[in-house]
């Protein structure tokens, strides 16, 4: 029972840095590129977690230091099999970029001026700025979803200070975190009488 357990584990581990070094190699544009492709293989596919599991390790992933990739295959690597998955997750994630930029840096001349390349890299921004987008209102809905007005109010005021006003980004972030904080505290004092 013991060796059928560890095979399971070894599989589990094998395939977590296979898809994390698959995601990795096919996903260009950062961090919230990676969020739809975790969310196909780990929460539709394999079910190891549900959608708001998912966007609750997406936020920590963001918040924390470090590249929100590596954040989340660390994250989804420690959740399913713990430190060794974490380790293994990271490792998936980081060997591709790290391939890609060794052979670009090898022949960047060769790169930097052909125009085959700067096309294929003017389409990918198109594939990645929809990604986004997709990705921005699928976690919309689900704020929308909780019912909160202040939440939901809170991203298009964001959104717009930024744009129009172009107020800071952290700034922002640390306005939302205070008025949920003094959201949180009305509520539970509320809740108490």
């Amino acid at each position: 029972m013991k060796n059928k357990q560890r095979q399971n584990n070894l599989r589990t581990l094998l395939w977590l840095t296979c898809i994390h070094f698959f995601i990795s190699a096919f996903t260009f544009g950062g961090g919230y590129v990676v969020v739809p492709m975790v969310r196909k293989y780990f929460v539709q596919k394999k079910k190891y977690f549900s959608e708001d599991e998912l966007m609750d390790i997406a936020a920590v992933s963001q918040s924390s230091p470090g590249a929100i990739a590596v954040n989340l295959a660390a994250l989804t690597g420690w959740r399913i099999c713990g430190a060794a998955g974490a380790v293994l997750c990271c490792l998936g994630a980081i060997l591709p970029p790290l391939i890609i930029l060794s052979v670009i840096s090898t022949f960047y001349t060769a790169f930097a001026s052909n125009l085959i390349i700067a096309a294929v890299l003017k389409g990918m921004q198109a594939g990645v700025a929809a990604l986004i987008a997709d990705l921005v209102l699928e976690m919309y809905a689900l704020i929308i979803k909780q019912r909160s007005k202040l939440l939901t109010l809170m991203v298009p005021a964001v959104f717009l200070a930024n744009f129009i006003l172009d107020i800071n980004v952290a700034v922002l972030l640390l306005l939302c975190c205070l008025c949920s904080l003094i959201a949180a505290l009305i509520e539970k004092r509320r809740k108490k009488f």
